[in-house]
């Protein structure tokens, strides 16, 4: 199977049509609602542009939870809606849509107090099992404090009297999102990133297209559209500004943060759901490594480049280490990373963005422009079918979505491949693991990352400094999946920057020498390349030894993007 290819070639010719077509829609934003409002126009005949200024997933849809979930603690807000919406959005996922990128995960909920606690979790559990219908993971199970021990020796014993263990799904957010966009390419959508919108054009009050910037050259154009489509998220006030007029509604920013240690550092055969003040720890289950997060605090800086600090990271390590046998420290800190939910604001309070709406709003501020914000991930392809129902006035004979029936490139197919792992791995001349682990990253999509090698072989050989990976899968993030720049690949083609404790940089040498073979970069290309990625991780590194978020974001902004993003 073979998908669409997303690089420079492509990059020319998106410029081309977007300066010389007309479109039904444009997208701005290549989070993951913008990728699924995408493949939803697209899918349903429209034609169909999405633009980023960044990377595709640069902004919070590579920075999340890694969850499709429906939110167990929502139903404590008594929120059914939203859960039962985001269970039957997970089942699509883990059966249908994106089987390879998606996979089951189960947590243990450690219980604290005797008597009520029991049996106020487990009825929240048996509800939880039963809202969204239709289902592929197990129920909720009850364990006694040995039983629950027995799953997870690395629990302090006096820090539980028993526990509960139910189940989600995790996901590569960035992967996924990339996934969406490729999809959308496939059904006839003109994709381009590194391309930022500087303006809005319009015909009195209707909105008709936008200005745009290459932020790789400077250079502008414009493009026509019967309708655009906000989806920028925590940027969504910018476009608003635009457009002239009032915003239709407040989004405000939650910072959330979460850390990565080795997986022996705490010993489970299942991930944890802590409470954690008014929020929730989970500790998620990532190869050999345990993502734990989040935190959930206001952020009114640079949107870009949200920045942890050591605070953050203390918050996380005291709330892990009230339950854990052998406590963390922040030596056992491999990787670190810090994103912005796009939270709904309820009037002018002065709450904490714990008690902001995670629901979604759609709106038609003017004619010619919708706007999408709020929501979860787990619910994209919701907030994606609503952004573009609401163009209906401007879309006369809108069709119904059908994205529920559209899987990801990478999922037909999906889980015969996976029946057939031995002989696959032979017949490409790679190890069995290594092809299953292939095979949860591309899908049917492997054989296409694999193929050059049967001419260069050194490309089934692993990436220096980052071994987890083989040098095709660099080839390929470039020949077909649109990185431009180093930390296009390091921070989202692969996880690289927060799995390992160098935070990708003994193997960004190595990595700019594969991508730069493809893109054509000199010496000094190739430099400026990996100088600019050590300082942004120097610079991370700096912003989480300080105490504060203005000066961790002082510190994060100092090293600027490898896109000149104005």
């Amino acid at each position: 199977m073979s998908g669409p290819v997303l690089n420079p070639a492509t990059q020319e010719r998106a410029w081309e049509e977007l300066s010389s077509a007309s479109f039904d829609v444009l997208v701005v934003g290549g989070g993951v609602t913008g990728a699924g409002a995408a493949l939803d126009a697209a899918t349903r005949g429209l034609r169909t542009a999405v633009v980023e200024q960044r990377d595709w997933a640069a902004g919070t849809s590579s920075r999340s939870s890694k969850l499709f979930h429906g939110g167990l603690r929502y139903l404590e807000q008594l929120n059914f809606s939203l859960v039962r919406e985001a269970l039957r959005e997970r089942e699509l996922m883990l059966t249908r849509l994106a089987p390879h990128l998606v996979r089951p995960v189960s947590f243990l909920y450690p219980l604290r107090h005797r008597g009520w606690e029991r049996p106020y979790v487990g009825a929240g559990m048996l509800l939880y099992d039963n809202l969204g219908g239709a289902r592929s993971v197990p129920g909720h199970r009850h364990y006694t404090r040995r039983g629950a021990l027995g799953l997870a020796p690395g629990l302090d014993p006096a820090a539980l009297t028993g526990a509960l263990r139910y189940y989600d799904a995790e996901v590569d957010d960035a992967r996924h999102t990339l996934g969406l966009v490729r999809t959308a390419a496939r059904h006839g959508a003109v994709a381009r990133s590194s391309t930022e919108v500087v303006g809005l054009t319009r015909d009195g009050d209707r909105v008709t297209g936008a200005r745009l910037r290459d932020v790789e050259t400077g250079r502008t154009t414009s493009v026509r559209a019967r309708v655009v489509l906000n989806c920028t998220g925590v940027w969504s006030d910018r476009l608003h500004d635009l457009a002239g007029g009032d915003s239709p509604f407040t989004v405000r920013a939650s910072k959330g943060v979460h850390i990565t240690v080795p997986r022996e550092r705490f010993r489970s055969e299942t991930g944890l759901i802590l409470r954690a003040g008014k929020s929730v720890l989970f500790f998620i289950p990532w190869g050999t490594r345990w993502i734990i997060g989040t935190t959930d605090t206001g952020w009114d800086l640079d949107v870009a480049h949200p920045a942890a600090t050591s605070a953050d990271l203390g918050h996380i390590l005291r709330h892990a280490n009230s339950v854990l046998a052998e406590p963390l420290t922040t030596r056992d800190i491999l990787g670190v990373y810090a994103g912005l939910r796009p939270l709904l604001a309820k009037g002018t309070g002065a709450g904490g963005t714990t008690a902001l709406s995670r629901e979604h709003a759609v709106a038609r501020p003017r004619p010619g422009l919708v706007s999408v914000a709020g929501g979860k991930y787990t619910t994209y392809r919701v907030m994606a079918a609503d952004a573009v129902d609401a163009a209906a006035p401007d879309l006369p004979g809108l069709v119904p979505s059908v994205t529920a029936e559209v899987p990801l490139l990478g999922a037909d197919g999906y889980r015969a491949l996976c029946n057939r792992v031995g002989a696959l791995a032979a017949g490409h001349g790679v190890t069995e693991r290594r092809m299953r682990s292939l095979l949860d990253r591309y899908g049917s999509l492997t054989g296409e990352v694999l193929a050059p090698a049967r001419d260069e072989t050194s490309l089934l050989e692993p990436v220096d400094g980052a071994e987890e990976h083989l040098r095709a899968e660099i080839r390929y993030a470039v020949t077909h999946e649109g990185a431009l720049h180093l930390d296009d690949v390091l921070t989202r083609r692969t996880r690289i920057s927060f799995e390992r404790a160098d935070r990708g940089t003994d193997a960004a040498e190595a990595v700019a020498g594969i991508m730069g073979e493809v893109l054509g970069w000199d010496a000094r290309t190739r430099a400026s390349e990996v100088d600019n990625y050590l300082g942004r991780v120097e610079a991370e590194r700096a912003a989480q030894r300080l105490p504060d978020d203005a000066s961790a974001a002082a510190a994060r902004s100092r090293v600027p993007d490898s896109r000149t993003v104005s």
